[in-house]
């Protein structure tokens, strides 16, 4: 995997992170945000798999049956956790 793909996850899986941060204390009576959140929640999760269905693709990874691939950002590799 290049650099430039590892910053693309790492950028979204950074989002994810805080987002899911900020669900934690957000409530519903702030509709309009709370809208916002849910809204950005969900476009950021399918752009998170996108990534990985891509890059899955593209490299063929190996899956196993309830595996997950797991990223070290800092050397670029990928591991396959079952």
């Amino acid at each position: 995997m290049t650099p430039e793909e590892r910053q693309e996850i790492q950028t979204l899986f950074e989002r994810r992170n805080g987002l899911n941060e900020l669900a934690k204390i957000l409530t519903v009576e702030n509709a309009e945000l709370y809208e916002k959140l849910v809204k950005d929640m969900g476009e950021t999760g399918t752009k998170f798999q996108q990534w990985w269905d891509r890059m899955a693709e593209k490299y063929q990874w190996e899956a196993v049956e309830n595996g997950n691939w797991e990223i070290n950002f800092d050397t670029c590799e990928i591991f396959l956790v079952a």
